[in-house]
């Protein structure tokens, strides 16, 4: 799943308006137009035979997806205040992109480990709390796991029935 297929199914799962998703991105510290979204939400074409003028796509980056959902943090939650005497934290991880979905939606949504097991499980997907909670460790503790796409696609689509279901 490209990162393109992950903004793409985010914004309808969540019914985001383009206008929104340029707010968003501006939150996350990314100046973008309304045009560039549109690029951004249309398939990157496959294969070798094509021109790539004609491409009218524009590839996203793990650093802007991470960007975008830092964004949707703020968007959804409000700016958080550092605590005095806490260290400035890096905006970027360098974690497996589905691990940064899934853990950044937890939080922009406000979502419990019981919740997202909830709405796995609404796609036919079961996981134990045990395993999401591997998901959603740091990487490098001895119990991380990278999160597949079968988990990160089938998240994606458990929030789209229950968002717009």
């Amino acid at each position: 799943m490209t990162n393109n297929d992950i903004l793409i199914r985010l914004r309808y799962a969540l019914d985001i308006k383009d206008k929104d998703m340029v707010e968003i991105f501006k939150l996350g510290g990314m100046e973008v137009t309304i045009e560039e979204v549109q690029k951004m939400l249309t398939k990157p074409k496959d294969g070798y035979d094509y021109d790539v003028e004609d491409d009218e796509s524009i590839n996203v980056n793990n650093k802007n997806l991470e960007l975008f959902l830092n964004g949707l943090i703020i968007f959804k939650r409000g700016k958080q205040e550092p605590k005095p005497g806490q260290p400035e934290r890096s905006p970027l991880s360098n974690e497996p992109v589905n691990n940064i979905v899934l853990k950044k939606l937890k939080i922009a949504l406000t979502l419990t480990s019981e919740d997202i097991i909830e709405i796995l499980k609404g796609v036919g997907v079961t996981i134990s709390k045990s395993e999401l909670g591997a998901l959603l460790r740091k990487q490098g503790h001895k119990h991380f796991k990278e999160c597949g796409d079968k988990y990160a696609r089938n998240f994606l689509k458990g929030l789209a029935v229950s968002y717009r279901g």
